[in-house]
Formats: structure tokens, C-alpha cells, sequence
């Protein structure tokens, strides 16, 4: 990275953001930033929030207890890493979004926790869309049988889905991909399956992010282009 300040990246890829957005002739107030925050610390996320952003993504309930507590309220924390059942009450009292939502059991847990909690939580259902065995995520229909199941968690929001396709050296080579989630998303809302909706794709990360904008992303979720490469 160059000497550029955090604050500097981060308006360079809202700008690279909305002129994907243009691109494709979307509105660029239809793609949200979602900024990684995996291992940076607390005060590395405040320069992050002092440039403007108010999204952050988390990989681990544990290493975000601490950095929810370091920034003002209005910052908004998604969950972003593979949700263990046994930490989805701690994941609901942290998280609005729960990106990683990819068998029974995490959809189980979720429920039974935002049910203790008397509220609802916003979740994507994550689908490894190239079948790797090293990724979490539902096959395909897998995730469309998890669909099925929202009328068994009603307090769970079903807003669409999320993926972690393959790094590719070319950002080109992940459009396939990124338009199989797109393709899957619409094949499940023309089930018009109860309590879900469909209408959000988490996809997109540093490398490769303009090409997921172009493909109909609503968040992505951007780290080292704006912290620079992880220790």
C-alpha cells in the first residue's frame, strides 16, 4: 500500500464502488460498504469511522465484543465469519446482520436467540457457490431447502444471500460466480416462499468488489484495500 491514509482509501473505494455502480447503470445508494475489520484494532476501526463509514463486518463474536465498545452507537456491525451455534446469543446482542446463516442448526440458534431476546434479526443465507470443501456455506439447494424453512423462525428476516466464491487472479474470473448467487437469489424468490425476501447479495471483497457491483451486489465487504494487507 502507499502512504495514503485510512481515511484516503476509504473515500477511494466508495468512489470505485459508485462508479461500478454507474457502470451497469445502477444507482450507487443501492451498494453498501461493508468495512472488514478482522484483526485491526479498536483504534485502527475508529480512523475508519472518523472518514465516514458506519458499516462493519466481523468475522469472530469474540475479537467484536471489544470494538463494538469502542465506537459510537450509530455504527452498524454485520457478522460476517461462521457463526458457531453455541455463540448466537452473544452474535445477536452484537450484530444487526448475520451474514452466515448455511445449515438447520445456525438458523435453530438464531431463532431461539432472538426469541429470548424479543426481537428479529436480519440474516443472508451464505452459499458456497463453487462447492469448495474448504469454505463453509449451503450447496445451492441446500440453501433453497434452508428458504423453505423461514416460517420456522419468525424472528429471522431472510434478506438474500452471501458468498465467499474463489480468489481468482483476475477479478473477470469471479463474475461467473457472482452471477450464480444472483441467479440462485431469483430462483428462490420466484417461490414467493413466505417471510423471504430475496432482495439482498452480500458479494464482492477487496480484490475484486467492482465486478461484484456490476453483477447487482448490495453489500460488499472491503478490508485490505482500505487497511492495507493483514499482518
Amino acid at each position: 500500500m502507499t502512504g495514503e491514509t485510512i481515511g484516503e482509501r476509504y473515500r477511494q473505494v466508495i468512489g470505485r464502488v459508485a462508479a461500478a455502480a454507474r457502470r451497469c447503470g445502477r444507482d450507487p445508494d443501492g451498494v453498501r460498504l461493508v468495512v472488514v475489520t478482522k484483526t485491526q484494532p479498536p483504534e485502527t476501526v475508529r480512523a475508519a469511522y472518523d472518514a465516514g463509514a458506519r458499516v462493519f463486518g466481523e468475522n469472530y463474536v469474540q475479537e467484536a465484543a471489544g470494538k463494538v465498545d469502542a465506537l459510537p452507537r450509530d455504527a452498524e456491525w454485520h457478522m460476517i465469519g461462521h457463526l458457531q451455534s453455541n455463540k448466537a446469543r452473544k452474535a445477536v446482542d452484537l450484530f444487526s446482520w448475520i451474514h452466515t446463516v448455511d445449515r438447520p442448526s445456525a438458523g435453530r440458534a438464531l431463532e431461539r436467540a432472538a426469541g429470548g431476546a424479543g426481537g428479529r434479526v436480519d440474516v443472508l443465507l451464505q452459499v458456497n457457490v463453487a462447492g469448495e470443501a474448504s469454505k463453509s456455506g449451503a450447496s445451492p439447494d441446500e440453501a433453497l431447502t434452508l428458504a423453505r424453512r423461514a416460517g420456522e423462525w419468525p424472528h429471522l428476516r431472510i434478506r438474500g444471500l452471501m458468498a465467499i466464491p474463489p480468489y481468482r487472479a483476475n477479478p473477470e474470473d469471479a463474475r461467473a460466480d457472482f452471477r450464480a448467487l444472483r441467479a440462485l437469489a431469483d430462483r428462490i424468490r420466484e417461490r414467493g416462499l413466505p417471510g423471504v425476501e430475496m432482495n439482498e447479495l452480500s458479494m464482492g471483497m477487496s480484490h475484486d468488489f467492482e465486478v461484484a457491483v456490476e453483477e447487482g451486489a448490495t453489500w460488499v465487504r472491503v478490508g485490505s484495500a482500505i487497511f492495507g494487507p493483514r499482518a
